[in-house]
């Protein structure tokens, strides 16, 4: 089998990482002259099915809790193992209970249990929350490596290739082109995402940490060489420009209450990227005669691309049985009149 993937983002990389791993010969076709440059390149990168628990549907953790093992099993040394640390102002302490209590797989902290872990944090909170079987990984790092593993087992890669490039000579062509497709797809949205990167040798944290903001719920991730990547911005646009001067100001003000120190860290990059979303919030894949559609990922993308790709690459080479049920979660197929595709959304209840 021949297959064409458009789209070189988190999507289509592992997908075509599956399928390599099926024998199947995959080509990719990238608009962009580097793999990740969409929304990818601004991710988390946060391997926390658990912790997203609060504000997705069971789905998320059931998809999600394999994560960290994929990417540790594709790219060996990538993942970091410590856990997820959520903590909240001391006015806010009533915030970890709520947050507790739409998640699971959590342990309660004391000042004691949080200097432990984050020395840093010593004496400014008194209660946290730690998720310690979650990780994450650098999403740049992690695109690259996972680029440039794919070329060495023979996927060959088309960057700077026009958004209509030739699927002529493929058995299949599986589009993955993300928020591309917003205006193409029925009933998918884009949900902006900004974020920035500081610099400061002030601080030393070795794992996530989650702030819960009245305003901006902050995540902080470290990404060594002393740099910190703040973000959390959820707006309900597909506006790509630059991030916006509130949002700078909320996330500034959010990592500057999680510790003074980031009052004096060097802005050392801005972004914001479009991150396409369905109604509930879930990924799904489309099927139309030879063609499939990867989409709706949301802000889920790192963590539940794998589980998907598992899930095509078996269905596109028999794997799967007919009956589409049978999918890692329990998935169904629905045939959306008066369009000839199948759409194969995930099986959950309402977004909470």
């Amino acid at each position: 089998m021949r297959v064409l993937i458009r789209g070189a983002g988190v999507a289509g990389l592992t997908l075509a990482h599956e399928l390599q791993a099926r024998a199947v010969h995959v080509e990719i076709a990238e608009t962009a002259a580097r793999a990740g440059g969409g929304a990818s390149w601004f991710a988390g990168g946060m391997l926390a099915p658990w912790c997203e628990r609060e504000s997705a549907p069971d789905t998320v953790l059931a998809l999600g809790r394999t994560a960290a093992d994929w990417w540790d099993a594709a790219l060996p040394g990538h993942v970091i193992r410590k856990g997820t640390l959520v903590v909240a102002p001391p006015r806010d302490t009533g915030e970890l209970a709520r947050f507790a209590a739409r998640t699971c797989g959590c342990d309660w902290l004391d000042a004691d249990d949080i200097t432990a872990l984050e020395p840093e944090l010593a004496g400014r909170f008194r209660k946290a929350l730690f998720f310690r079987q979650e990780a994450h990984l650098d999403p740049r790092r992690a695109i690259a490596a996972l680029h440039d593993k794919l070329r060495a087992i023979g996927v060959r890669f088309h960057f700077e290739a026009a958004p209509d490039f030739s699927g002529a000579g493929f058995d299949r062509v599986v589009d993955c082109t993300g928020a591309s497709a917003i205006d193409q797809a029925v009933k998918l949205r884009g949900v902006r995402g900004e974020m920035l990167m500081l610099e400061t040798s002030d601080v030393r944290l070795s794992r996530p940490v989650r702030l819960l903001h009245p305003r901006i719920p902050l995540y902080l991730v470290p990404r060594g060489d002393r740099r910190f990547m703040v973000g959390a911005t959820m707006i309900e646009t597909d506006d790509p420009g630059p991030i916006s001067a509130r949002s700078l100001m909320e996330l500034l003000n959010a990592a500057y209450t999680l510790h003074p120190a980031f009052g004096e860290a060097r802005v050392i990059e801005t972004g914001a990227g479009v991150r396409p979303a369905y109604r509930d919030n879930l990924p799904r894949f489309e099927i139309d005669g030879s063609t499939i559609r990867i989409n709706g990922f949301y802000r889920h993308g790192f963590l539940l691309a794998p589980s998907i790709a598992r899930d095509v690459a078996a269905h596109m080479t028999g794997d799967l049985r007919r009956d589409i049920g049978q999918m890692s979660v329990g998935v169904e197929a629905t045939l959306r009149a008066p369009e000839r595709a199948h759409v194969i959304p995930l099986q959950t209840g309402a977004n909470r």
